[in-house]
């Protein structure tokens, strides 16, 4: 299963890039206390923080995926990149509850890196997968239990269509704990040195397989 980014939108986003992380063999459950620990302890830090300083100065990823979304021609206003919509909630005080050990690592990446990251059941993709916009038409159900109007809207798509985006993802390939396989797409920051890229998806896929186990191989797609 490979990935790859349409030439449109390398186009319109100079420097895009996107990291993909694929973990085989792992076991999703409860999180452990750790976790769940850390978790709050860090959406506390954070809702601190945000009382004295604006949101778009808390994290660079903000102003930066704010202006990808208005180069796609995309109300960032309307239409929150996830890890905002994120943080706008732990602002409000808000906090996440847990959902299992995959996604609660997921999620707690992607307030720390400031980047929406997705995370998805490998058995539930067919074929290859891309990075594209939208076509006319073309919808999905979104974990927000909403129909999505993948339309003109950065989507990862299968062999069945959109599935994945940093807006919001589909709820039918959706990571539970009867899975097994998954992947990760980390949406990264154009202005983003490889390097760093790099060191960032070790990072991730490190701390995801302490807690899940399994075996972790990753790349950057640009």
């Amino acid at each position: 299963m490979k990935l790859s980014i349409a030439p449109a939108l390398l186009e319109k986003i100079p420097g895009f890039k996107v990291g993909i992380i694929t973990y085989e063999n792992i076991i999703v459950g409860a999180s452990p206390q750790m976790i769940k620990g850390r978790l709050q302890l860090y959406q506390e830090s954070v809702a601190i923080d945000l009382e004295t300083s604006p949101l778009t100065e808390f994290r660079k990823g903000i102003t930066e995926w704010r202006s990808i979304f208005k180069q796609l021609g995309v109300d960032p206003s309307k239409y929150r990149p996830s890890h905002e919509a994120l943080l706008r909630r732990i602002g409000k005080r808000q906090f996440l509850t847990t959902i299992h050990s995959a996604a609660d690592i997921n999620n707690f990446f992607s307030i720390q890196y400031g980047i929406p990251i997705g995370i998805y059941d490998r058995d539930k993709l067919t074929g290859d997968l891309q990075l594209r916009l939208g076509e006319e038409h073309e919808t999905y159900e979104g974990l927000n239990n909403r129909t999505i109007d993948a339309s003109g809207k950065l989507v990862t798509v299968d062999q069945n269509g959109p599935f994945g985006s940093p807006y919001v993802d589909s709820k039918e390939t959706a990571v539970t704990e009867e899975t097994t396989s998954a992947i990760q797409v980390v949406y990264l920051l154009p202005s983003m040195e490889t390097d760093e890229a790099n060191q960032l998806l070790e990072a991730m896929s490190n701390m995801f397989t302490q807690v899940n186990g399994g075996v972790a191989k990753q790349s950057i797609i640009q």
